[in-house]
């Protein structure tokens, strides 16, 4: 087999694949530590199984895809409710688990296809879905940005705060040219911090006491059936969107990824990395659209510019001065993004619906997606103990099951 490799450019040197990996991080960095910093996760935990999963996404796939992976905003909201509820190592567990549950999908995909997969998740359901993942949490969006979260920052220089690092993140994603485009968020998050640091609500004494290298603060997982019940829906919506992934990166390259390397294994490979990041304690990992838009734009479809950024990822995790300064920005700049992110989310899903063309006024329909946004925005909880299910994950539950035993929809032409 040709390996991908060879079809980079000849001219191509170790320093310019050096470089060119280093831009590809830089490009992902700002949404890659944002989720653990929004979730109690360790950031620097997060860029070395980023890392580390990117390396064994490679390893499954050949290194045939040209992909970075991080963590995926799709398992923000469920992460901060299962961590409330079950406590960081069983969340982890709970993470394991939905990198398995990838894993049994690759398999099902390489022995039947993906026939199943969209008959079991149409987008009735997975619309929806997507859509309690961006909103369920829409108030912790907004209580950080209001300052509630943050002992030393009034509500005034809270909201200066959120929304100027708001302000910065949708101007650098609307009217942002080249690479400036792909870093809304690093962008946002660097004025938001910059702000912070004139008005004297950052404390930059964590940073000053830190070490310069020290091993990540891992934690490893334990296994408890409730976090597992709850997280396992919530590997569907990121599983689904993995197909789109691969289909976008595929017409970029002019490559169709879906038979070479195969769905089955980009897919193994996702639930391969998910399960390593949650033995660590990192968030999961699954393919990275901004990373799509940064190889669109730079024209750098060699897969081995992804390894060199993913080796730069391990080795900034063990910068420990970085994950402390990390951890001090202020709460109110993650507000004033989430905000804008949380809704982005929701908008993934209602684009989801409005692509398929469903017609949603059809009582079964309407049934399926009524009950999948109200039980889960709403928090229902259906069980107690270690066999309760509730939000996002009681949500896609529900939407399967119904959308398994109701009869088809029959549009009303009259």
């Amino acid at each position: 087999m040709t390996d991908a490799v060879n079809s980079a450019p000849a001219e191509e040197s170790w320093p310019h694949t050096l470089l060119a990996g280093s831009q590809m991080l830089f490009v992902a960095f700002g949404a890659l530590v944002l989720v653990p910093l929004l979730t109690g996760l360790d950031p620097s935990v997060a860029l070395f199984t980023a890392g580390i999963g990117t390396l064994v996404f490679h390893g499954v796939t050949r290194k045939s895809v040209p992909v970075f992976l991080a963590s995926s905003f799709a398992f923000i909201a469920p992460i901060q409710g299962s961590i409330a509820n079950f406590g960081i190592p069983a969340t982890l567990g709970g993470l394991f688990a939905a990198g398995m549950v990838y894993i049994v999908m690759s398999q099902f995909v390489r022995l039947k296809g993906t026939a199943w997969l969209h008959h079991l998740l149409p987008p009735v359901v997975v619309g929806p879905v997507i859509m309690v993942i961006g909103l369920a949490l829409a108030p912790v969006a907004v209580n950080m940005a209001t300052g509630e979260t943050s002992d030393n920052i009034d509500y005034t220089q809270a909201i200066f705060l959120s929304m100027s690092s708001l302000l910065v993140t949708l101007l650098l994603a609307v009217f942002g040219r080249g690479m400036l485009r792909l870093v809304p968020i690093l962008g946002g998050i660097l004025v938001g911090y910059t702000l912070g640091l004139v008005m004297g609500v950052v404390d930059l004494s964590p940073v000053r006491e830190a070490s310069w290298l020290a091993l990540p603060d891992f934690v490893a997982p334990t296994f408890h059936l409730s976090a597992i019940l709850f997280m396992i829906p919530v590997a569907i919506a990121p599983a689904v969107e993995h197909i789109g992934d691969m289909i976008a990166i595929g017409s970029v390259t002019r490559q169709n990824y879906l038979t070479k390397p195969g769905l089955h294994r980009t897919l193994l490979g996702d639930g391969l990395a998910t399960a390593t990041a949650a033995l660590f304690g990192g968030p999961p990992n699954t393919t990275y659209s901004e990373v799509t838009g940064a190889v669109t734009l730079t024209r750098n479809f060699n897969p081995t510019i992804m390894v060199v950024a993913a080796c730069v990822a391990i080795v900034l995790a063990f910068v420990a001065k970085l994950g402390m300064l990390l951890q001090t920005i202020p709460g109110p700049v993650m507000g004033g993004i989430m905000t804008l992110l949380f809704g982005s989310i929701a908008v993934v899903g209602m684009n989801t619906l409005v692509r398929a063309g469903a017609p949603l006024t059809a009582p079964r329909n309407m049934v399926v997606v009524s009950l999948i946004l109200v039980f889960g925005i709403g928090g229902m909880q259906i069980g107690g103990g270690q066999f309760a299910l509730q939000g996002v994950s009681l949500a896609a539950v529900v939407g399967i099951v119904l959308n398994l035993v109701l009869p088809p929809a029959r549009e009303d032409y009259h």
